[in-house]
């Protein structure tokens, strides 16, 4: 059986250290300003990001790697004999997946298995740990591919929105809607259904109270969780992240409760001080 190269793409947000230790294939999205194109995670930076946005008044626009992108990354890990296992982006959200498939059909049959994780950010990066873990116990692609598939329907992503400010820049609500929520402190809640990000409700008041909410939404689910790890994940807001993981390692029985840091793409629909948290449900 051939050797596993796990593959994904940079909105996955697992730690740097985790992705090299593990040999995981990252292709870039890219966030672009103006006629300025920078590969997401590699040339640019949340907080360079967040300083553009405040320098232009205006969010970029950012575009999935292309098929050629894909093969780049693919074809020497293909020439050297391993199958690939590739997990990114919904295809609700961006193109990614649609390319990678585009770019499987370059290479025999069985050789790229493509998997659409219908979730971002960190909800992908769980998958990937399941995925890495299944590869160091000798799985095959197939396999892989159907024990991920099994977990996709079970992933719980939820964050709090601490500014209406990027949504309203996206078009994602009006003038009027941002006015007032910024005047009422309102944060939405923001969850990833159907591998779509939804509104599901708004909290009114301090940005505590929005943090304590997002944690009591978690623990309602706490004898639920699949035990073995839980990401508190976040743009800008380490200092709340870390207080947030407290919480949850106190309250569950997590064996492992990580923080990552949200990548460009992602960050820019939502904006610095965004909080979230991602688990499995057993």
């Amino acid at each position: 059986m051939a050797p596993i190269k796990i593959f994904t793409d940079s909105t996955n947000d697992l730690n740097p250290h985790y992705l090299k230790e593990n040999e995981i294939g990252v292709v870039p999205l890219y966030v672009v300003f103006g006629d300025d194109s920078y590969r997401d995670g590699v040339d640019i930076t949340p907080e360079v990001l967040y300083r553009k946005v405040e320098q232009s008044g205006k969010l970029p626009k950012t575009a999935a790697p292309s098929p050629a992108d894909f093969e780049k990354a693919f074809r020497p890990h293909i020439e050297q004999g391993c199958d690939i296992v590739y997990i990114g982006l919904s295809s609700e959200i961006s193109s990614t997946y649609q390319n990678a498939v585009l770019t499987s059909d370059l290479f025999p049959e069985g050789r790229v298995t493509v998997i659409d994780s219908r979730n971002l950010a960190t909800g992908i990066g769980i998958l990937i740990c399941k995925a890495v873990e299944a590869a160091k116990q000798g799985r095959s692609a197939a396999e892989i591919e159907t024990l991920v598939k099994s977990f996709i329907p079970k992933v719980s992503t939820e964050f709090i929105i601490d500014t209406l400010d990027y949504l309203h820049k996206g078009g994602r609500c009006t003038s009027v809607q941002a006015f007032f929520g910024s005047l009422l402190k309102i944060r939405p809640v923001v969850q990833v259904k159907d591998g779509s990000m939804i509104l599901t409700s708004k909290v009114r008041g301090k940005r505590e109270k929005a943090l304590e909410q997002l944690v009591d939404n978690a623990l309602a689910f706490k004898h639920e969780m699949d035990p073995d790890v839980l990401f508190v994940t976040h743009s800008l807001a380490q200092e709340e992240a870390e207080l947030v993981r407290a919480r949850l390692l106190q309250e569950t029985g997590v064996k492992r409760v990580e923080i990552t840091e949200t990548g460009c793409v992602i960050s820019s629909h939502c904006g610095p001080q965004t909080v979230g948290i991602v688990f499995i449900k057993s």
